[in-house]
């Protein structure tokens, strides 16, 4: 029997079984989930990437459970920031990462607290390492704020870390300084972590003038503070399959040894991720650049979808790839996004997907080369049924 660590059904949903036919009968459609950079039609500087991964070093096997100090000397640079290369630990992703920490930080049993509404892998990649997720949900007043109050209540005896996005994904607003501070405060006043992904945080879109930079610019937090971050968004590779933590504040340097432990039993990360880190950082700026021109296209084409029809608005898109739409709450958010793949030919997330309540919210990545094209018949059938 599978460990109870499982979900008690694999069975897709019923939006998934829809996309699954509509494949499987060819059934055209625009994809307005889609999040896989290699996969949205971006031209990428092949031949220098392909260069990178016949690295030399690619060929030699010299294991450091914390990666290979020339990669990791790449990452510190690229994050500037006074960051020491000792303090890093390298991960073939930031989900292993989050496991790591997890197992560092947490017996079973214990929990930490994680953003709602946000991505929907912590509950699963804590539960898999036997430790409670506790969503904390955020205020919605205009934009998501941290809710204190929330995180207050949400704390418990056995409360061993706190995990934010910065920005967070899929609502996109970044941390303030002044949300910042407080939860530097609350996480130092109990003895907490505080773990932050900071994956989407070159980004930016509409962010606030208050905004954090980086968690990495505080020199001195009065807690252990695990920044992660990786390839996969900052430098639009997720195939590489390199991703990192850095390690700040208070008690912060003791607990590396043991990740480095944790690292060692694993020592996932590739000899060619490593060996091409540092050309393939140095080609993220480009590589932004493309990505960054199709966000501000597609949020422009957002807005002129919506331009007129008042019953459609959407939440301010601070950074990241995503925006949240708001919506007639007339059926249930999957009905919804059902009907606008039937009738529509165009593929949304429903808002329930990532928790965010209520009915009155689709998500959409902005990343999609056709998103002009889908988010206006989207718009257009959602705006003949509010009326």
């Amino acid at each position: 029997m599978p460990s109870h660590r499982l979900p008690p059904s694999l069975e897709p949903n019923a939006l998934s079984q829809e996309v699954d036919r509509f494949r499987r009968e060819g059934l055209p459609f625009i994809d307005l989930t889609a999040t896989n950079p290699t996969r949205c039609g971006f031209a990428y500087p092949e031949a220098e990437i392909l260069a990178a991964l016949a690295a030399p070093g690619t060929l030699a096997y010299h294991p450091d459970p914390r990666g290979s100090r020339t990669a990791r000397e790449a990452v510190a640079a690229w994050h500037g920031q006074g960051l020491d290369p000792e303090d890093l630990v390298l991960a073939a992703s930031t989900s292993e990462a989050y496991g790591w920490l997890f197992k560092l930080l947490c017996d079973p049993g214990d929990e930490v607290l994680v953003p709602s509404p946000s991505y929907p892998l912590f509950h699963w990649l804590a539960t898999l390492e036997g430790v409670e997720a506790r969503p904390v949900p955020a205020l919605a007043f205009g934009r998501w704020q941290v809710d204190f109050q929330a995180l207050e209540a949400a704390a418990g005896p056995r409360t061993r870390a706190v995990v934010v996005v910065h920005p967070n994904n899929p609502t996109g607003q970044f941390l303030t300084t002044s949300e910042w501070e407080g939860l530097l405060a609350f996480c130092a006043a109990r003895g907490l972590a505080l773990l932050v992904d900071e994956v989407f945080v070159d980004y930016a879109l509409e962010p606030p003038a208050d905004r954090l930079g980086s968690a990495l610019g505080t020199p001195a937090p009065p807690c252990p503070v695990f920044v992660l971050s990786g390839l996969s968004k900052i430098a639009a590779l997720p195939q590489i399959k390199l991703g990192w933590v850095a390690a700040r504040g208070a008690g912060a340097r003791a607990l590396l040894e043991p990740l480095t432990f944790l690292a060692d039993q694993y020592l996932s990360v590739s000899a060619s991720a490593q060996a091409a880190a540092a050309d393939l950082l140095r080609l993220a700026p480009g590589i932004q650049a493309g990505l960054k021109a199709r966000l501000r296209r597609n949020l422009a084409a957002l807005d002129a979808a919506l331009a007129g029809r008042p019953a459609l608005t959407r939440a301010p898109v601070e950074g990241g790839w995503a925006a949240v739409l708001r919506i007639p709450a007339l059926e249930p958010g999957e009905a919804c996004a059902l009907r606008l793949l039937r009738e529509a030919g165009v593929l949304v997330h429903p808002g329930h997907f990532f928790d965010i309540p209520g009915d009155g919210h689709l998500v959409v990545s902005l990343l999609p080369e056709p998103f002009p094209e889908g988010i206006e018949r989207a718009a257009a059938l959602l705006d003949a049924r509010a009326r």
